[in-house]
């Protein structure tokens, strides 16, 4: 199979290319190398935006089967100070992505949502059929997403399928810019530096190990699950104060945040049901925790 990849070069992006090379496919990458330095040589590169036309023109040339579609601004307070930036990359660019998958004959899309779509919800775990509730121009821009999915769905006959990631963490996180707090912990504990809950670290999100994202989005590139939304996650809920404990735990550190005052529109708890993502596409998480906070630490550890 034929599979174009874009942000590619980024953090699951990159984890995603060298998964479907290894499960013998051809693999192109579309990313602007403006975050993303996780090239894969053995994938085709273009290095361009996904806003950008040369878009249509590079995937009718490369002709892919698939195009998943990760490539975003994934900020949500970059999203509420400057809203028409975020929707020029996030929507605009859907809609080029689209639309180059449209002209290039491509089979089927694989879109990157998030769990902000679903705002606060009043059921955790969130089921897969829970209504949707955006409260930052970026989870309204995801989630307009969806919907020219399914407008391209009913056009031109493009399969799609949307997978929600909760929290993803793992090896090639960057500490750095909108970086998840495992990212955020880890630099700072092998580094020696203090580290800072904010509240009283009862705030719980649901952890998922990259490596078990990308089999999603494997997956998903298959002939299953066209049309339907599926959440990437666990399950379950970890507060911050036991994730600082696992993280310190593995970094060899002591387990000593500060704390600071809790922040302005923070989720008091999240965490997604996966169950409709087994069920429809055979999908389930299978590193724990522990393990993925180890492989995470060891890789950041390698690095340092």
């Amino acid at each position: 199979m034929r599979v174009m990849v874009t942000g590619g070069a980024g953090f699951i992006g990159s984890n995603l290319v060298d998964r479907l090379l290894a499960d013998g496919h051809e693999v192109a990458v579309v990313d602007d190398m403006s975050s993303g330095g996780n090239r894969n040589p053995d994938a085709d590169l273009h290095a361009i935006d996904v806003r950008d036309p040369a878009l249509a023109t590079a995937a009718e040339a490369w002709r892919p089967e698939v195009i998943c579609h990760l490539a975003a601004q994934i900020s949500v307070r970059k999203s509420v100070a400057d809203p028409t930036h975020d929707a020029r990359v996030n929507v605009e660019g859907t809609v080029n992505v689209l639309e180059a998958a449209h002209r290039a004959g491509s089979r089927k899309v694989v879109f990157a949502s998030s769990v902000a779509v679903y705002g606060r919800p009043a059921v955790i775990p969130v089921p897969g059929d829970a209504p949707t509730d955006p409260r930052s121009p970026y989870a309204a821009s995801k989630l307009s997403g969806e919907v020219y999915l399914s407008a391209y769905s009913a056009l031109h006959g493009l399969e799609y399928t949307t997978l929600v990631l909760s929290n993803v963490f793992g090896p090639r996180q960057s500490p750095e810019g909108e970086a998840g707090v495992v990212a955020i912990f880890t630099d700072a504990l092998l580094a020696g530096r203090p580290t800072v809950l904010y509240g009283d670290g009862s705030q719980t999100r649901d952890y998922i190990f990259v490596e078990d994202v990308v089999d999603g989005f494997a997956r998903a590139c298959g002939t299953d699950g066209h049309g339907r939304r599926f959440n990437l996650g666990t399950g379950v809920q970890t507060t911050d104060r036991e994730l600082h404990t696992l993280i310190a735990a593995a970094a060899g550190a002591p387990d000593e945040p500060g704390l600071a005052p809790a922040r302005l529109g923070d989720l008091p708890a999240m965490a997604v049901d996966p169950e409709p993502a087994r069920e429809g596409l055979g999908w389930r998480p299978r590193t724990d925790l522990a393990t993925g906070l180890k492989a995470t630490v060891a890789w950041a550890a390698a690095r340092s």
